[in-house]
């Protein structure tokens, strides 16, 4: 508790990431202007040419800073993404099928199943995003009194599983378009080419979503079910039934319609690639060049928004085709804090880029790391504890990743790591920590939903409900790593673990 305390007093002294991101790139025109003095280069073990760090403070690297500023923000490849992917989420939530879902997926499950379902649902639910917190938390609490549980367990379970659990799932998120975007950015310090697609950490992620939901699940049982047993359940919540979290008949029929038409979607796609001439092939014939795979985001998109359109038809809650754009429009607008978040880090990795402080740092670290023969499990331990202590700290993923992921990429891709790699590595340990850091603000919102039922519960209480999964999860999920890189299992489409 002491080690927490201070992670939440050092946290809360820490700036806004737009100033954080503000600050590093002041710190990046500084040390541009000051190792560009000293001639400071390196060596590229790529093309063997010389690379010299570039002042900010030089007629073309005020360019950059000043003329160039909207071409960087409207450069940074997580922005259209994002933006492409909330169109069709938008109109998801706005119909009500994310909430269904989440509800559907545990109120009428088996007695028996119902931790699992309810790990394996709130670990699947970061395709939700914030939904999944406001809608899970409540709803694990209810079904677990209904089953005659203690219902403070099933909302640690829910808490547990959506937070600790956020960068693994069976579907595709927008997380995923996020994390690809940035990964992309920062491999192409070392090779311009390099796209890294929201599919990438696919296959590892969907495995990874079914292992956390069965560790969450043991914990819950073995450990977590002793502690709460001799808790009083005593709050303004603890006559609460299920009530209106139960689906409504149309609610049911209308995620059928939606489901059937995701199936249909995804046979005619799976269909068209088929054909050795299918124009939804790539240039070379292949599949993994497919459009459908490079723009995956744009289909993941689509499938939201037909889905979502179906299903708000067949219950009602939009009843007019104007009402789709209106939705895309509230779904732009809850972006609004991403997108400003996203012009300082556009300009801190245009910055970065420009004056090739990420190419220099990343080759003479990796001649660093491969001169001392550091294996490469010890690298990747290294990197997940960095980032896990770093995630107590700095809760958004996407900005913690902008921020570590520019040195992290580039310095493993010299050491024959695929960024795909690493960016799986950010996943374990960015999760994993989410749920005791007392700078989160679904903590502190969990914590409220527990209160509701025990008056006396505290941030001691929470944590010591909490602490146990983050502990497993982030050892479990570790070890499944190793495992996947020592098997050499592709982590996505196309994407080579090593």
């Amino acid at each position: 508790m002491r080690v927490l305390g201070a992670v939440e007093r050092v946290g809360n002294k820490l700036p806004h990431p737009f100033w954080l991101f503000t600050i590093m790139a002041g710190l990046v025109i500084v040390l541009s202007v000051v190792l560009s003095a000293l001639g400071a280069s390196a060596v590229s073990p790529v093309d063997g040419e010389r690379i010299q760090v570039r002042s900010l403070l030089s007629a073309e690297g005020v360019q950059t800073i000043i003329g160039d500023a909207i071409a960087n923000y409207a450069a940074f490849p997580p922005l259209a993404l994002i933006v492409v992917v909330m169109l069709g989420v938008a109109v998801s939530e706005r119909s009500g099928l994310l909430n269904a879902l989440l509800r559907g997926s545990v109120t009428r499950v088996p007695g028996k199943l119902l931790t699992f379902a309810l790990a394996l649902a709130g670990v699947a639910g970061s395709v939700a995003s914030d939904a999944a917190y406001v809608v899970l938390i409540p709803l694990g609490a209810m079904v677990f009194k209904a089953a005659g549980r203690s219902p403070i367990l099933g909302l640690i379970v829910a808490f547990g599983s959506i937070s600790a659990g956020y960068d693994a799932s069976l579907f595709l998120t927008p997380t995923d378009a996020i994390l690809a975007g940035l990964t992309t950015s920062a491999a192409q310090l070392i090779d311009p080419g390099y796209v890294v697609t929201p599919l990438a950490n696919y296959y590892f992620s969907a495995v990874s979503a079914v292992i956390l939901a069965v560790l969450v699940t043991l914990v819950a049982e073995l450990l977590l079910s002793r502690t709460v047993e001799r808790m009083e359940v005593d709050g303004e919540d603890a006559d609460n039934d299920l009530g209106e979290m139960v689906l409504r008949p149309e609610e049911r029929r209308g995620l059928r319609l939606a489901g059937l038409v995701a199936l249909a979607m995804i046979a005619v796609l799976a269909a068209a690639l088929i054909p050795s001439g299918s124009p939804l092939r790539g240039e070379d014939g292949g599949v993994l060049s497919s459009p459908i795979i490079t723009g995956v985001a744009y289909v993941l998109g689509l499938l939201f928004l037909l889905t979502g359109a179906v299903y708000g038809r067949a219950t009602g809650s939009i009843t007019r085709a104007r009402e789709i754009p209106e939705a895309m429009v509230g779904g732009v607008r809850d972006l609004a804090p991403v997108l400003v978040l996203f012009f300082a880090a556009s300009q801190f990795l245009a910055y970065f880029k420009w004056t090739g402080l990420g190419e220099v740092i990343a080759i003479h670290g990796a001649a660093v790391l491969d001169s001392a023969g550091v294996h490469p499990v010890l690298l990747f331990l290294g990197i997940i504890a960095i980032t896990s202590v770093l995630n107590l700290l700095i809760t958004s993923g996407s900005a913690q990743w902008a921020l570590i992921g520019p040195i992290f990429v580039p310095m493993l891709m010299l050491l024959d790591v695929p960024p795909e790699t690493t960016q799986a590595l950010f996943r374990v340990a960015d999760s994993t920590t989410n749920v005791i850091s007392p700078m989160s603000p679904y903590f502190v919102m969990a914590l409220g939903f527990l209160q509701r039922y025990r008056r006396s519960a505290g941030i001691g209480t929470m944590m010591s409900l909490t602490l146990p999964i983050s502990v497993v999860l982030l050892i479990g999920w570790t070890l499944l790593f190793l495992g996947w890189w020592a098997l050499g299992i592709p982590l996505g489409p196309g994407a080579p673990v090593r």
